[in-house]
């Protein structure tokens, strides 16, 4: 069995994903094919993982009644968790689907305040992981430092549990910096924003990628591109995968997909490159499915059996 891969989630959220004819301003709008999902970063990689087959443990701060909602949603998902209580109220955020233009409206909320205590409770429950995978995901709610995720890496990875990051901003620029890290996988926007410059071609993109691989700060950095596919750094140099061709249903936890898939194919003990392209697959799948992070496990397998890997640069 491979091992278990534990996420932690600090501002999770209710996803509430609609449709909507036209969307208008002023005027009442009616929706239809209503859905709530439980959300957050982590908690859609633990999702993910467990329709993929995968051993998950769900950590996550939640309080107020929208708490216990989200407790139940992932309770009847048959996703495992472990609450750690929060005075504040879980956030609610919401994605809107025009049917006339394609276009997603999505509105995410900025969440409760996190006391010390609280954050501090958080470290405390992933404390004692011994060897393993922990996905840390997400955006810091307010309250939290901005290096928390660096004190998370320190801690853990000094107990052999190899980290996986997917965040944003101040935080994932002072991981980067703590290094340990075995992947991170930001979107090329929150990379750039990390590094403070833009990347404006292949070339320049892939530089920056394999000079923050070089560093040893961390060893495989997955870039999510959108329709131009991802690009993966290690060390025998940088690898590009182009987007699969799939008709876009949602794209609510379509990163997340990703990091389940490719921290699950890592865990299981497949090569960077194929878990790469597991992950690649696991995106397209999840944009092909309205509601957040929700491809199903066959689906995710034929798409995997459409990425090729170029010869040319397989590892």
């Amino acid at each position: 069995m491979p091992p278990r891969i534990t996420t932690l989630t600090l501002n999770p959220t209710i996803d509430l994903a609609s449709e909507a004819e036209t969307v208008h301003p002023v005027r009442k709008i009616r929706t239809r094919a209503e859905r709530q999902d439980p959300g957050g970063g982590g908690v859609n990689v633990a999702r993910v993982v467990r329709e993929l087959g995968g051993d998950t443990l769900a950590v996550i701060l939640a309080g107020g009644v929208t708490g216990r909602f989200l407790e139940q949603l992932l309770d009847e998902a048959g996703v495992p968790r472990h609450t750690v209580p929060i005075q504040g109220r879980t956030r609610i955020s919401q994605t809107v689907l025009e049917r006339s233009t394609g276009l997603e409206y999505r509105f995410v909320a900025e969440g409760p305040e996190v006391s010390a205590s609280e954050w501090g409770a958080a470290l405390e429950a992933v404390r004692h992981l011994e060897d393993g995978w922990l996905v840390a995901s997400g955006s810091l709610p307010l309250g939290v430092p901005a290096d928390f995720y660096a004190r998370l890496a320190a801690q853990v990875t000094a107990r052999g549990v190899r980290v996986v990051l997917d965040t944003s901003g101040d935080a994932l620029r002072l991981a980067l910096e703590q290094g340990g890290l075995e992947m991170v996988k930001p979107s090329l926007g929150e990379f750039e924003k990390a590094l403070g410059r833009k990347l404006p071609d292949h070339a320049a993109q892939e530089a920056a990628a394999m000079e923050v691989v070089r560093s040893g700060k961390v060893r495989l950095l997955a870039v999510t591109l959108g329709s131009e596919g991802a690009l993966l750094a290690r060390a025998e140099g940088p690898l590009r995968l182009p987007a699969l061709p799939v008709e876009v249903r949602g794209a609510v936890g379509a990163g997340d997909s990703f990091v389940a898939a490719m921290t699950m194919a890592l865990a299981d003990g497949r090569s960077p490159d194929d878990a790469f392209a597991w992950g690649v697959a696991a995106g397209a799948a999840a944009v092909s499915q309205a509601g957040t992070a929700h491809p199903a496990r066959e689906d995710v397998a034929k798409l995997r059996g459409k990425v090729a890997i170029p010869m040319g640069q397989a590892a």
